[in-house]
């Protein structure tokens, strides 16, 4: 599968086109839609949140509810396109339109694109790279990996994410029975974070950071639990899943680090508290004593659960700005302001779900097919058995 996103901040719409898709799925923009509103949500988020209220047109690919195996393509309206249709609008203005409703930002944000963005493509006006490189476009992403996990619940897999820290509060209380509980009770806090305590500091400390003009991040967890070992290979660099997927987390906008099970951990500990002891039995076939890889060995999934953390770093859009340089008149000024939120951790939880689904489904179709549902399942069945047995 492979999919592409277009789209601005404040565009007419964001669109996404997804190919590869197998024919007989399941879909409705009711499960897209349910993604996108666990976007919105979260403590911390800004004012943006209250116009849009995102969702997604299905406006190919699928009919009478299921996949006919065309590319689909999902469009989101923009409903703050209203207000910008003279500033973002894709026909030429006059020059006294320009001086009018033109909002010519010079003034680059530090920790944003705006000013690589700006000397790389020679825009003096740094709205051009800002629209685009805005965490806005996640939204469509988000829609893609709903389409995702659609795929991944159809084979028994399911995904869900978590919070584990906001600016500087930890969670301690992170232990769940399966993904449904950790899906329950993250969906129940403000912060998607299992720990009721520490989600009441990280409510008190994005309340802080508001109030301060500042902006706080975090780290988030994802797992993935029913996935067949063998997704991944071992025999090339870019066929290995686990390098796919901390790329895919990486992607997200502000994320600055990933790990795969213990990750940075393991370099603090011996070989025999690091890596997973292998056992057998009849019912399950072969499984770990422990998790600390996280569900990975040699590039490809051992059967474990996929278990990936991503580190968010503070929004770099402050309501007090830091320094930085006109790049007109070269001279020292704080920086643009744009609306923005003080912490988005809880909402990045939800696009890391996303990005970490895609992965996995695109590895689960290139190893068992992709062209109907139902060759795929019994493919997936076959895998399985031969799997306990060898």
């Amino acid at each position: 599968m492979r999919y592409l996103t277009a789209g601005e901040s404040h565009g007419p719409q964001l669109t996404t086109i997804i190919e590869g898709l197998p024919a007989q799925l399941e879909l409705l923009a009711e499960d897209i839609n349910t993604e996108l509103a666990r976007r919105q949500g979260g403590y911390g988020r800004g004012r943006r949140m209250q116009i849009e209220k995102d969702q997604a047109q299905i406006t190919s690919g699928v009919r009478h509810g299921k996949t006919t195996g065309a590319p689909i393509a999902l469009v989101v309206e923009n409903k703050d396109w209203t207000h910008w249709t003279k500033v973002m609008g894709a026909e030429p203005i006059s020059e006294d339109e320009e001086k009018e409703v033109k909002r010519k930002l010079t003034r680059p944000r530090p920790g944003h694109a705006d000013l690589n963005g700006a000397i790389k493509y020679g825009h003096r006006d740094m709205r051009n790279v800002l629209e685009r490189s805005s965490a806005r476009e996640t939204t469509v992403r988000v829609a893609a990996g709903a389409v995702a996990k659609k795929i991944l619940k159809t084979f028994g897999i399911e995904v869900a994410g978590h919070v584990l820290e906001i600016g500087g509060v930890r969670a301690v209380e992170t232990d769940y029975t399966s993904v449904a509980d950790l899906k329950e009770r993250s969906e129940a806090s403000q912060v998607r974070c299992l720990d009721e305590q520490a989600s009441e500091q990280m409510i008190a400390a994005i309340d802080q950071a508001k109030q301060d003009g500042d902006s706080i991040g975090g780290v988030v967890e994802v797992v993935v639990q029913g996935v067949p070992i063998g997704l991944g290979s071992h025999v090339q660099y870019d066929r290995k899943l686990d390098a796919k997927i901390a790329g895919a987390v990486m992607s997200i906008n502000a994320f600055k680090g990933v790990e795969i099970g213990i990750g940075f951990e393991a370099a603090r500990l011996p070989g025999s508290r690091v890596h997973d002891e292998i056992l057998w039995t009849e019912e399950d076939g072969y499984t770990r004593k422990t998790n600390n890889l996280g569900g990975f060995e040699g590039g490809m999934t051992n059967g474990m659960p996929i278990v990936v953390k991503g580190v968010m770093k503070p929004i770099p859009t402050l309501y007090k700005p830091l320094q930085s340089v006109d790049i007109d008149t070269k001279e020292p000024f704080q920086a643009s302001i744009e609306r923005s939120d003080s912490c988005a951790v809880p909402a990045a939880s939800v696009v890391a779900e996303a990005v970490v689904a895609w992965e996995v489904a695109n590895a689960l179709l290139e190893t068992f097919g992709s062209d109907r549902v139902d060759a795929i399942a019994e493919n997936i069945r076959r895998h399985k058995e031969e799997a306990k047995d060898f």
